[in-house]
């Protein structure tokens, strides 16, 4: 396998202009194009400029050449994963086709190497061909106000989805998680795991309950954390949910308070962690998948409309 050529386009009902300046808000806090949070956010090291230094998920790259409004190319800078080798690149233009019409093409040229040669065409091709397409569909919608006809992500592309997604990482219980701290005195065990926010997904910790999947009492929501009481067979359990800016933590603290509870945490105590982490990764993707895309998120900020364009 030599040189492999990757490129789409699609005809947008909406001005280069338009279009360009969306283009210019790439990896930006208010990002309208890249389809996050179902996908890993595009993120760099410093705004959109020549020498930019990031990428998504695992795919390195940093910015090679950048015309405002018009074109930016990203330079693979390493394999990383088998999504993209050294030397080669991928672009997003944006071309007039009229006063409310332009074309907006990607392009990727890498050569695999190695393990790469089979990941492409069985792994990373049916995944980046969903993501770019996804990227056209939020260019509609953000610009045109609409996507008629939305990409379906196959079975394929959902199962190397779903296998993908990041997991929690264990850490100590957050020192803002002030409702659990003041809850329970001397807890015999606790714990917490957090997974990165994500552009999109649901900022009230009251969102996030489904991932303890029972119907606890709630006991207080402040501060971006939600306090729930989930005791069980003689143990006084509390668990948190926690929202900031970059995390979202589970946190939980037990203590056995009779010879039952005592049995009772020294049986599960072990499956603890496991389940936890699942039901948190679990959420976490249900939500991400079930979030507006990009593009219904700038159309909500800035709603489009004829009565909006310029005369002709």
């Amino acid at each position: 396998m030599g040189v492999v050529r990757n490129a789409h386009e699609r005809v947008v009902e909406a001005s280069a202009e338009d279009v360009g300046a969306l283009l210019d808000r790439l990896s930006g806090p208010d990002d309208p194009l890249f389809p996050t949070p179902a996908w890993p956010a595009m993120t760099f090291d410093g705004p959109l400029a020549v020498g930019a230094a990031g990428g998504h998920g695992t795919v390195r790259y940093a910015v090679a050449e950048y015309e405002p409004g018009r074109r930016v190319r990203f330079a693979f800078t390493g394999a990383a994963g088998g999504t993209g080798a050294a030397g080669g690149f991928h672009e997003i233009s944006v071309e007039p086709l009229g006063p409310r019409r332009c074309r907006v093409r990607h392009v990727m040229e890498l050569e695999p190497k190695g393990l790469e040669r089979l990941q492409w065409p069985t792994v990373v091709r049916p995944v980046h061909d969903t993501m770019v397409e996804e990227v056209l569909d939020n260019v509609e919608r953000a610009a045109a106000g609409g996507c008629a006809h939305p990409v379906r992500r196959s079975r394929r592309v959902r199962l190397l989805h779903a296998l993908a997604w990041d997991r929690p990482e264990a850490v100590a219980v957050p020192a803002a998680a002030r409702l659990l701290r003041a809850s329970l005195e001397r807890p015999a065990h606790q714990d917490a795991y957090r997974m990165r926010m994500l552009p999109g997904l649901p900022r009230d910790p009251r969102a996030w309950a489904p991932m303890l999947r029972e119907s606890f009492p709630v006991l207080g929501c402040e501060g971006g954390e939600l306090l729930l009481r989930v005791d069980v067979a003689g143990l006084t359990a509390r668990a948190s949910i926690l929202v900031d800016e970059e995390f979202v933590t589970l946190s939980t603290f037990a203590r056995p308070d009779t010879r039952r509870g005592r049995v009772y945490w020294g049986v599960v105590r072990f499956g603890h962690p496991v389940m936890a982490r699942l039901t948190m990764r679990r959420t976490h993707r249900a939500l991400a998948l079930a979030a507006p895309s990009a593009g219904e998120r700038a159309l909500a900020r800035c709603p489009v409309g004829r009565d909006s364009l310029p005369a002709v």
